[in-house]
């Protein structure tokens, strides 16, 4: 009992101290590397989107990983020698040896889209532009950036510390957008009678 009680304790201060971090992986080992850390228990994303070949009279639908060369990996960063040691793993990214922890805000937007099971891509990346939060729906609570709004709606969510960003595109009618930016392609702004929105499809 008293073995018991003592690993609930390890369990549960591990998961407090757990961050998401993002692995720079050998080539194509994106896949097994996610697998082999699930079966280590730990909570690993990859994010990937299906791209669509067409061999003559056939076709064929593939997965590719969004971010090519990366896992991201929730763990206690003073115990990452489980991590380190996992087939395929080159490094914990951060400033030289002192890792970074990656924006929870962001892992989760994107982990809601995927899970939301709407049509992503990867996109150049943006770090600035009106930021923006969706209130309902399957997306509530994702975070991204606008580039345009017309009969859809296009959102940029992005993982700062990789530099990269993936483009999600849904009908406009069926999300209310709340601004957190506060600013327009980085400037304060302001457009009396109108909603975030309808400023956006005068562009």
């Amino acid at each position: 009992m008293r073995e018991e009680t003592g690993t609930l304790k390890w369990t549960l201060t591990r998961a407090r101290s757990a961050q998401w971090f993002a692995l720079a992986v050998k080539p194509r080992f994106e896949k097994s590397v996610a697998q082999a850390l699930a079966m280590k228990g730990y909570d690993t994303f990859l994010p990937l989107y299906k791209k669509h070949y067409r061999y003559g009279a056939r076709s064929k639908d593939s997965e590719f990983p969004l971010f090519p060369g990366y896992v991201c990996c929730r763990f206690d960063v003073q115990s990452r020698l489980p991590i380190l040691t996992t087939p395929g793993v080159i490094q914990v990214l951060g400033a030289g040896s002192l890792p970074i922890p990656l924006s929870d805000a962001e892992v989760i937007s994107l982990r809601t889209a995927m899970r939301a099971q709407f049509p992503v891509e990867p996109y150049p990346f943006v770090d600035t532009g009106q930021r923006v939060r969706i209130k309902g729906g399957a997306l509530a609570g994702v975070e991204g950036i606008v580039i345009a709004c017309k009969q859809s709606l296009r959102l940029v969510l992005s993982i700062s510390l990789l530099q990269r960003s993936v483009l999600l595109e849904i009908d406009r009618r069926l999300v209310c957008l709340e601004d957190i930016s506060g600013s327009r392609d980085g400037r304060p702004w302001s457009a009396p009678g109108l909603t975030s929105l309808d400023a956006l499809q005068g562009d």
